[in-house]
């Protein structure tokens, strides 16, 4: 048996989650038994899906749920060595046990920093590869626009279409977000959405129009974005984060994916599996090469989970919000 702690949701957020929300609870976990491994957090991922689950799916009084890199502290079954790193989805534990389903094992590259697997190697990085290059039907040489750009997916997406030539427009709310997407991600416009009036502003800046939107905010966004869309234009939907919290902007340019003949398509991350071979070796060479550049905050200490979870809506992070429990 090993004293260990998990984050609990003990009730439910009326808007943005509150630190009252959520408890660290001190558990027991129980030591490895036939068949299984107990492993011990190594980095979890916080990431704006979360927040819509609190509403209902999140269990009370549960370990909050969520993703992260562990190691194998023990190990009863045959798939798993002691010191292994896996992937998994077992939420905001210190300590667990596993029968090893859901566990998939991760060998690293030295040459990167582990974080890495944890956004433009993990499920963001998936993310924006495959809902540009396949939702999104992405041609080369196309105009983009991709909302809250300086987040770990829109990061991505921009300077994944960049890299095929693409004339590209990000949003985003800060002036030191817009500075790192102009100057060092390469984008050709930058709209600060808190500063500008977004539609004009996007107006201005999309003289081409626009053949694919990367849908990451909703609300304005969209509604900014519809009139812009060239004919056969198409918005892969990955989020709609300005609703997730209550309230949000209503949209009144629908109509305009009817003329425009515009595809408008939603995913998630687990509709790629058959990109996943051919994700791994493109991103890990585009990072090595720095063709593609990334921001993380990564706050330490398995306590801060929520933390980091209401510093994500109130735009505390760069990039990709992360804690670090242990190295």
């Amino acid at each position: 048996m090993t004293e260990s702690r998990q984050i609990h949701l003990v009730r439910r957020p009326n808007g943005v989650p509150v630190d009252a929300d959520f408890a660290v609870v001190a558990v027991n976990t129980p030591d490895a038994g036939e068949g299984e491994v107990q492993l011990e957090t190594v980095l979890m991922s916080v990431d704006p899906y979360m927040r819509p689950r609190l509403n209902a799916d999140q269990p009370l009084d549960r370990p909050l749920l969520g993703g992260g890199i562990a190691r194998v502290a023990q190990s009863r079954h045959a798939g798993f060595r002691e010191g292994d790193l896996v992937r998994h989805g077992a939420g905001m534990q210190e300590r667990f046990v596993s029968d090893g389903r859901g566990l998939l094992v991760l060998k690293p590259d030295p040459d990167l920093p582990l974080t890495v697997y944890m956004h433009a190697l993990g499920g963001t990085g998936i993310t924006a590869y495959g809902g540009l290059l396949e939702v999104g039907a992405l041609k080369d040489g196309e105009q983009v626009f991709v909302s809250t750009a300086g987040g770990a997916v829109g990061s991505v997406v921009a300077q994944i279409a960049k890299l095929k030539g693409c004339y590209v427009v990000g949003s985003t709310g800060s002036d030191d977000k817009a500075a790192w997407l102009r100057d060092v991600a390469g984008l050709d416009a930058v709209i600060n959405y808190k500063t500008s009036d977004l539609a004009p502003a996007l107006e201005a800046a999309t003289p081409k129009g626009i053949d694919v939107y990367f849908e990451n905010v909703g609300g304005a966004h969209l509604d900014a974005a519809l009139p812009r869309m060239n004919v056969r234009g198409r918005i892969p939907v990955c989020g709609m984060i300005s609703t997730y919290n209550g309230g949000g902007e209503g949209v009144r340019n629908l109509f305009n994916l009817i003329y425009g003949r515009v595809r408008m398509e939603g995913f998630v991350a687990s509709d790629f599996p058959h990109l996943r071979e051919r994700f791994e070796t493109d991103m890990t060479a585009w990072l090595k090469s720095g063709q593609i550049k990334y921001q993380e905050t990564v706050l330490d200490g398995f306590e801060r989970a929520p933390e980091a979870l209401i510093g994500l809506f109130e735009g505390r992070n760069a990039g990709k919000m992360l804690v670090r429990v242990r190295d």
